[in-house]
């Protein structure tokens, strides 16, 4: 068997593997990539990317039926899903052909395949070529994740569906149950009743996107349920009865139990790591409920063993993978390096109204001890959005009472997972009140709430 030797290798494509590569090859170290499926991962393919294409047709279908009020007139507004779909697939199309050209332009060698780590510094490889060997100093495991499914809720493809199902729908529901309100939960519950379908929303949690800002959360709740969703909290699908064309579902709240039939259902309570088959806890590498446990430098533990992205655990995001791809491709190109702070990692939710944050909720921050400051500004406030028709909204922000520092900030509105960057850079930055008091917004932009927002944590604020 032929053994080909590299400096690195890095077995998955997502955007923690591919992006891992290009740092690699672009600091001198000859670097392999192994995926056993598409280039670019599910992030490209079957997540982040489609889902966002999906969401903009949504968004464009909302936006003609609201034409009077702009002053314009429409013809019959409607909509073809196999055409919204066949969109959504050419994007990820034409982006997972751009990873592949960006890999060939580096000099990454690409080989498609199961892989298996022997021992350390090895990688035996099963393809339909037949099996091969790679010997390397350093390995990446960047094998990401798949929807968790939960005994007696498992899709099926027809009645009860994941996201890659909802990312290529046999059919339009007219009745939807989706079962999780976290980011693809609530996403894809925004995309079909934005279509028209009933849509209830199930979530075992006190609040839906139960990782925001309570207020957020609060907010969000009232613009679904203004939308028509049912939004069902602190309650559980026990399980689903399966029939011709209809599925019953046991929902359980406060201790009742109530059944309700729909015709679709999504699934949508979570991943699991792609650990399996790597051999990784015969090597020695700690995996914990489904995620390789790794430090700060993303180190397993295994010398020259190394885990990013989704299958090291959470926040599971697509730029958390990217920049700790470029943070182990410096460190094992020799290069002084800084690990991820989670706190300056944002999350953002494509939903209508967006939803972005980064750093502490208000409650985070007074758990952890700090006295805080608090700065509310509403979109109702701000002449961009009204002159956008887009008044629905709200800027949140947290920090320090005694230091000014910059703790959290939480928004919900029309393009906040655009604006909410600004704040990421001044959580790396480590900013304070003061920097951001001074900073000159222009006008007139949506970025100006953000500023009034800082300003009102201290009483300032001009335009409430």
């Amino acid at each position: 068997m032929a053994v080909q030797s590299f400096d690195l290798i890095i077995i998955g494509a997502g955007p923690g593997g591919y992006v891992a590569a290009i740092r690699a090859a672009q600091l001198g170290l000859t670097t392999a990539v192994v995926e056993r499926e598409n280039l670019g991962g599910i992030c490209l393919n079957w997540g982040c990317i489609p889902t966002k294409a999906l969401l903009r047709s949504a968004e464009v279908f909302h936006l003609m039926k609201r034409a009077g009020e702009f002053g314009l007139s429409a013809g019959q507004v409607g909509y073809d899903l196999d055409a919204v779909v066949k969109r959504s697939r050419g994007v990820a199309r034409q982006l997972n052909n751009g990873v592949g050209h960006l890999l060939k332009k580096k000099k990454v060698t690409v080989i498609m395949g199961e892989a298996t780590i022997p021992a350390p510094g090895r990688v035996q490889l099963r393809s339909d070529k037949g099996e091969q060997e790679l010997t390397a100093r350093d390995i990446i495991v960047a094998t990401g994740a798949r929807a968790r499914e939960l005994p007696g809720l498992e899709a099926d493809g027809d009645l009860v569906w994941t996201y890659r199902h909802a990312l290529q729908p046999p059919r339009m529901p007219k009745k939807l149950l989706v079962i999780g309100s976290g980011a693809i939960g609530i996403e894809f519950a925004s995309f079909f009743n934005t279509l028209g379908a009933e849509t209830t929303v199930v979530e075992v949690l006190d609040r839906v996107l139960p990782v925001e800002d309570a207020e957020i959360s609060a907010f969000a709740k009232k613009a679904f349920t203004r939308q028509g969703m049912k939004i069902m909290e602190k309650s559980m699908v026990r399980k689903l009865d399966r029939g011709k064309g209809r599925v019953t579902a046991h929902i359980e709240t406060g201790g009742k139990v109530e059944k309700q039939d729909f015709d679709t259902v999504i699934s949508a309570v979570g991943i699991v790591g792609n650990v399996e088959g790597l051999g990784l806890e015969a090597l020695g590498v700690r995996v914990e409920r489904t995620h390789v446990v790794t430090d700060a430098y993303c180190r397993t533990g295994v010398e020259g063993i190394y885990a990013i992205g989704d299958v090291a655990g959470p926040p599971w995001l697509a730029h958390k993978a990217s920049h700790e791809g470029v943070m182990v491709a410096e460190l094992v190109a020799g290069r002084e390096v800084h690990p991820v702070r989670p706190e300056t990692i944002p999350g953002c939710t494509y939903c209508h109204p967006q939803v972005a944050s980064v750093g502490l909720t208000e409650e985070a921050a007074k758990a952890a001890g700090h006295e805080v400051r608090v700065g509310r500004f509403p979109f109702i406030g701000n002449g961009k959005a009204i002159a956008l028709g887009e008044a629905e909204g709200l800027v949140k922000t947290v920090f320090d009472a005694k230091t000014g520092e910059l703790l959290g900030a939480h928004m919900i509105g029309a393009e906040v997972t655009e604006m909410i960057q600004g704040f990421v850079i001044g959580k790396t930055l480590e900013t304070t009140e003061e920097e951001l008091m001074h900073t000159v917004f222009p006008h007139p932009t949506l970025s100006e709430m953000m500023h009034e927002s800082v300003l009102d944590a201290w009483g300032r604020a001009i335009h409430m």
